[in-house]
């Protein structure tokens, strides 16, 4: 088994940053750097995906921990059949054991015994970044492309039930939508990335609420009737209420370590926030060791669990976390504000 890393520290570039330039400064690196808090990747059960592991250019993995410890992983080649990418982008452990996730390339659910139960491949052209399941047989998936579209999938027969059109003015493809979400009132929530805003549609593709969120990549309704969302390259994290206004929100200026892109973010039940941080942009991929993947927060901004976990194990960038210790039933839309 992989034993977990006990306490992961901060990125050595944090600690060197702004000394050794000229002049004949010297070099000043801290003997101890301060621990994170939380207990690493023992501090919760969870579900882990991440985009676009560039260090890893033949396969892309998730994985499953319990105890501290890598307890099953599923991986998958970077590129399809037909060369499209592939990179996992939302992971949902669901109440039968099997896991449902997006890879752009499409969307599927694989049975603990790594048995694809379920795929879509989406046509040449569409790409696929969020895949969420709203019942025992029935995933919503959204479908960027010209024309996009959110669209209901019987899992058990194949057959899509329900096509909602989504409006865009977004010319390419890729950054047109991401993390979408069905509220308990059975609408959609989709932020339109590109165009800087999230938007709530009834199932015929009627606007019914929109709010302005620069870059924003994913957007959950709260149960208190609240929206929370994540900036993605904006480093923020924030929750409005349904005039628009900002009631809470997490950015850099609240974290003692360097912040990458905030992809998704989910509200506990405790009232904690936790969110996941994609350092994939950064090309320099010698710094992503020792950087921050997830946090937890309270709603006062502490910050309880800091996760950095890049050796023993290796988790890569993140983007999608399911926390197994949290209440609910993953296949009821709302139930769980992730």
């Amino acid at each position: 088994m992989i034993k977990s890393r006990p306490v992961a520290i901060l990125c050595l570039a944090l600690c060197v940053r702004g000394y050794g330039e000229t002049g004949g400064s010297a070099v000043s690196v801290p003997a101890d750097p301060a621990p994170l808090p939380g207990n690493g990747v023992a501090q919760h059960p969870f579900l882990y995906a991440g985009e676009w592991d560039t260090r890893k250019p033949l396969e892309q993995s998730m994985f499953l921990v319990r105890g501290g410890e890598v307890v099953w992983r599923y991986t998958m080649p970077l590129k399809n059949e037909n060369g499209g990418i592939q990179e996992f982008d939302d992971a949902t452990l669901l109440s039968n054991g099997n896991v449902l996730f997006s890879h752009m390339s499409g969307a599927s659910e694989v049975s603990p015994d790594k048995k694809l139960v379920w795929d879509y491949k989406a046509p040449p052209g569409t790409e696929v970044h969020s895949a969420e399941a709203i019942g025992k047989d029935r995933v919503l998936i959204m479908r960027n492309g010209h024309p996009a579209q959110a669209m209901i999938i019987n899992t058990a027969t194949g057959e899509t039930e329900r096509e909602i059109p989504i409006p865009t003015t977004v010319k390419g493809t890729h950054g047109q939508f991401r993390h979408i979400r069905m509220t308990a009132a059975g609408t959609l929530l989709v932020p339109h990335m590109s165009e800087g805003k999230v938007v709530e549609y009834d199932l015929d593709g009627k606007e019914v609420w929109s709010v302005q969120a620069p870059n924003v990549w994913s957007a959950v309704r709260l149960k208190n009737g609240n929206t929370l969302l994540a900036g993605d390259s904006k480093l923020y994290a924030r929750e409005v209420n349904p005039g628009g206004d900002t009631v809470w929100e997490f950015t850099q200026a609240d974290a003692p370590f360097k912040l990458y892109n905030i992809q998704t973010a989910q509200r506990l039940s405790n009232g904690d926030t936790v969110l996941c941080f994609w350092c994939a942009g950064n090309k320099q991929t010698a710094e992503w060791d020792g950087t921050v993947q997830v946090v937890e927060v309270t709603s006062a901004k502490k910050i309880v669990w800091a996760l950095s976990s890049w050796k023993n194990p290796d988790l890569g960038p993140a983007t999608s976390l399911q926390l197994l210790d949290e209440p609910g039933n993953p296949e009821k839309p709302g139930d769980q504000q992730r």
